[in-house]
């Protein structure tokens, strides 16, 4: 992933509601291969992130300031760390907002990945740790702790430009459940949330089902089609890109690859193009899940109406061909 641009400064706040600072660099990072390691360790952890939102600019103003800076930048108004101290003035003075805010090393990094420019913005923080020196001493060890990022978002920068329909090309990390502590980030980019992950794959999932009910297929090949439609979801989840509609319904079906697609325009499910796929919904819905006074099973749902049957009159579950495992134990018990 070739990098364009880049810099970090730094907003000094604890989240006792005292003032905030900044130190601001006065030149982008050299390129080298410390950065890139960077990178590639911020798109992984961010990536893996389940509770992203996506979105879109809100329309310039005094309020939302970001889109109008970022577009200066595009168009050679600012340079890049120009851009990126002003933009990190403003996110310092929406973090005093918030009391539960805490400063950190603001990352910006302009960057390609094949023919798409991009721009991700991520707020990081230390953790201590220990190393092994060259002469063999146990010593403290300072480093950036990717594993515990909650506040970063990614700007599709060619979508933005190219497709004005887009409602999509803005990706950030969404606080935990119950929690507004990111708010303030969210507004310091601008942006409007548009699909929401959750409900988009849970609307796709029952398209899929609806798509291989009517077509009564045999148990077999929709099995198949399954594991295609999971593995492409899945995959695009976890490499943070969109599900191209198109692009799985010719996974899907390799000699009618329009198939699905039509299928889901015709029915009018209301689904965009590409979407932002949810892995947890995703999961929920290639497993049944159930846990309960001490019992507790988990089983691919393919396998629901084959090695698994459900007995409703009886309200009971048959396992045929239990894992090897279990049948040990169960006999070394029975001894």
């Amino acid at each position: 992933m070739p990098i364009d641009n880049s810099i970090v400064h730094q907003i000094h706040k604890k989240p006792d509601g005292q003032p905030a600072s900044l130190t601001l660099r006065d030149a982008e990072l050299a390129s080298n291969e410390a950065l890139e390691q960077l990178l590639a360790g911020l798109i992984e952890a961010y990536n893996s992130k389940p509770n992203k939102a996506w979105g879109y600019f809100h329309e310039e103003s005094g309020a939302y300031p970001f889109s109008g800076w970022l577009q200066r930048l595009i168009d050679g108004e600012l340079d890049f760390v120009r851009f990126s101290s002003t933009a990190t003035e403003q996110l310092k003075n929406l973090m005093e907002g918030s009391n539960l805010a805490l400063g950190g090393h603001v990352l910006y990094i302009r960057y390609r990945q094949g023919m798409t420019a991009f721009l991700v913005i991520a707020l990081l923080h230390h953790t201590e740790g220990v190393t092994v020196t060259d002469d063999l001493n146990v010593a403290a060890a300072r480093h950036l702790d990717l594993s515990s990022l909650n506040m970063a978002a990614r700007i599709n920068l060619t979508e933005w430009k190219q497709n004005t329909s887009s409602r999509q090309y803005i990706s950030f990390i969404r606080g935990r459940s119950g929690k507004r502590v990111s708010d303030y980030f969210r507004d310091f980019i601008g942006c409007v949330e548009g699909a929401n992950p959750e409900e988009e794959t849970t609307t796709l999932l029952q398209a899929f089902q609806d798509y291989v009910g009517e077509a009564d297929l045999e148990p077999a090949i929709v099995k198949d089609k399954t594991k295609a439609m999971s593995g492409y979801v899945s995959s695009q989840a976890r490499q943070g890109e969109q599900v191209a509609l198109e692009e799985l319904s010719g996974l899907i079906d390799e000699d009618q690859p329009r198939a699905f697609y039509d299928y889901i325009r015709n029915k009018d499910y209301g689904l965009a193009p590409e979407i932002p796929p949810d892995k947890r919904t995703l999961n929920n819905f290639m497993r049944f899940y159930g846990k309960a006074d001490g019992l507790s099973i988990s089983f691919e749902a393919h396998l629901l109406g084959e090695r698994v049957e459900y007995d409703e009159s009886e309200d009971s579950l048959v396992i045929r061909h239990p894992p090897k495992g279990l049948i040990q134990q169960l006999k070394k018990k029975a001894r």
